[in-house]
């Protein structure tokens, strides 16, 4: 029930709005509505002609074959044209919505879902949403406003024929109708899913090559994914054959209602109650009549694909963030940062954290207790699921203080880093200058205590453009200075300065340089309290030693928790804490 609404809210989402969608429609309207009132011009006016009446009888004719050939091609230019810009709009909400219900629960909320997939459904999904109005909701409205128009007129002259044509048109839709359904029970609603599990596999297959090829198992990979892809292939063959059937029925529906028009019209052309020029367009007129209706099935169609489509994109991301993951904290107006910035200011007492949150001194961290998981699926809903990573850490870091946290694997010491940085929640106290850190809005608590990954994320731009996000009001000069002093000058300089780039994910730099450049955002930011997770991983013993001395002496004016597997106490640290451990010093 509750993915229905949210698909539902979903499709409404991707609707314009009454004051862009209404002027689409009404172009919609009267550029299919040239185009029968042009057939119908013609077919009067050679039937008219051939009569060889003087051209003053014509000339009403000729100018209304004119200007509905005109009509039709400009209101159809503007209707496109307004159109597509009521519904690309409505994409960028769309995909804004998704990234603001996305964020509260990154990093750790979101790495259970698979990356290619995720993309797919931000990306193909959310495009495919732009045919709720453009092909559905927009042309279903136009045609059946132009079909009853037309209806009525055709009525007005030959009721007869009216009956006929509206048969065929019932009669005609629901075939092509219920091909479409046919064809979508037959697989063609796999289409989006199935081009998200290819994404998923491609970009599986791309991150992970360097250990397919070292495994030997590059050649399977390959092969799922060409399963995979024919599987695509065949679904895509089932939708374009429902198209076509479609397509194939409402030509014939032409046909046939001109035939029933043709009958209808007859009776009255003998008994003389229209012309021969009348009964022309009451012989052609269901011709156009029918290419209006032909948009009908490929709005139930669209319409469909679209349902699939929005449901996809509205489980993409939970409501919620998922049990493990630090919920929004909404703030009094006295805790507004505005307020906290005020306060600290003057003195005040308003906020007991607004000289830690606001003025960057140093806070102080006290844990007692604490106790987190990573988050649980949306199938593991028990304790026994998610095992608790940490449990009953103890834990104090005064202003200043360097202090050396070690542990073997697996005892939690990540987990312990995401909990300082609000990623994780927790169980137990968490105090950050005696006031509970569950009360804090994450995001301001992250804007004090920075963490440095293992792996720093490195954008594929130039070194510019990976500092500037930590400040973007920074000039060259502080960004070569926050290099300098994490031993990158030299470095920088012979890459041709701020200009080089650093490759997708860091792939032109070494794990030692990607460090230091985490560690110049980290000085750029300002964070009074640095986390270094692992900050020698991925580096060679000796150079490690090199890197942990400049990163130590680059935040020497800064508290520091160093999180490390090693034995060995480097030169600086103030404490020891082991993982574990009940005391805190």
């Amino acid at each position: 029930m509750a993915d229905r609404r949210r698909t539902r809210a979903m499709l409404r989402s991707a609707v314009p709005p009454a004051r862009r969608l209404i002027p689409v429609i009404l172009l919609g309207v009267v550029s299919a509505g040239s185009s029968v009132a042009l057939l119908a011009c013609s077919a009067w006016l050679i039937t008219r002609a051939a009569e060889q009446p003087p051209i003053l009888y014509l000339s009403l004719g000729v100018v209304g074959v004119r200007a509905f050939a005109l009509s039709r091609a400009t209101f159809r230019y503007l209707e496109r044209l307004a159109g597509h810009d009521a519904a690309f709009r409505r994409l960028s909400a769309i995909r804004t919505g998704i990234y603001e219900r996305l964020l509260p629960s990154a990093p750790d909320g979101v790495a259970m879902l698979r990356r290619g997939e995720l993309l797919t459904r931000f990306t193909d999904d959310v495009d495919d949403l732009q045919f709720v109005s453009l092909r559905a909701v927009q042309p279903l409205v136009s045609a059946g406003i132009v079909l009853v128009a037309a209806l009525v007129g055709v009525m007005l002259v030959a009721p007869a024929s009216a009956a006929g044509i509206l048969g065929c048109l019932v009669v005609g839709i629901a075939v092509a109708v219920l091909a479409e359904r046919f064809a979508a029970d037959r697989g063609a609603r796999r289409v989006a899913p199935i081009r998200g599990e290819l994404q998923s596999a491609i970009v599986e297959h791309v991150a992970a090559l360097e250990v397919l090829v070292a495994f030997d198992a590059a050649a399977q990979s390959r092969a799922r994914i060409e399963r995979i892809g024919e599987r695509l292939a065949r679904a895509t063959r089932v939708q374009a054959a429902s198209v076509g059937a479609s397509a194939a029925v409402m030509s014939a529906l032409g046909g046939f209602a001109a035939l029933a028009s043709i009958g209808g019209g007859a009776q009255g052309l003998a008994a003389g109650s229209i012309d021969g020029p009348t009964f022309a367009v009451l012989c052609l007129v269901p011709l156009a009549i029918a290419e209006v209706a032909a948009a009908v099935p490929v709005a139930v169609a669209a319409w469909r694909s679209a349902t699939v489509s929005a449901q996809r994109v509205a489980s993409a991301v939970p409501e919620q963030p998922p049990a493990g993951i630090p919920a929004a904290v909404v703030l009094r107006a006295a805790d507004a940062p505005a307020e906290r910035a005020t306060a600290a200011a003057e003195g005040s007492e308003a906020s007991p954290v607004a000289h830690s949150l606001v003025s960057g001194v140093a806070p102080t961290l006290v844990l007692q207790g604490v106790r987190a998981h990573w988050p649980r699926s949306s199938g593991d809903q028990t304790e026994a699921a998610t095992p608790a990573a940490i449990d009953g850490v103890d834990l104090d870091l005064r202003p200043g203080e360097r202090v050396l946290l070690r542990g073997p694997s697996g005892a939690g010491k990540t987990t312990l880093a995401h909990v300082l940085v609000r990623f994780l929640d927790y169980e137990g106290s968490y105090l950050i200058d005696g006031v509970e850190a569950r009360g804090l809005e994450p995001a301001a608590v992250r804007r004090r205590i920075g963490l440095l990954e293992q792996r720093p994320w490195l954008f594929d731009e130039n070194l510019r453009q990976n500092l500037l996000f930590a400040r973007d009001t920074a000039d060259d000069d502080d960004l070569l200075d926050a290099l300098a002093r994490v031993g990158l000058g030299d470095w920088v300089r012979e890459r041709g300065g701020l200009d080089s780039r650093v490759g997708e994910r860091g792939a032109l730099v070494s794990g030692g340089q990607a460090q230091r450049i985490a560690l110049a955002r980290a000085m750029l930011a300002d964070f009074p309290v640095i986390v270094l997770d692992e900050p020698t991983a991925n580096v060679d013993p000796e150079t490690a030693d090199r890197l942990l001395a400049d990163l130590l002496a680059a935040a020497a004016d800064r508290t520091v928790l160093l999180i490390m597997h090693t034995d060995r106490i480097p030169a600086g640290i103030d404490r020891v804490v082991e993982l574990g451990a009940r005391a805190a010093g």
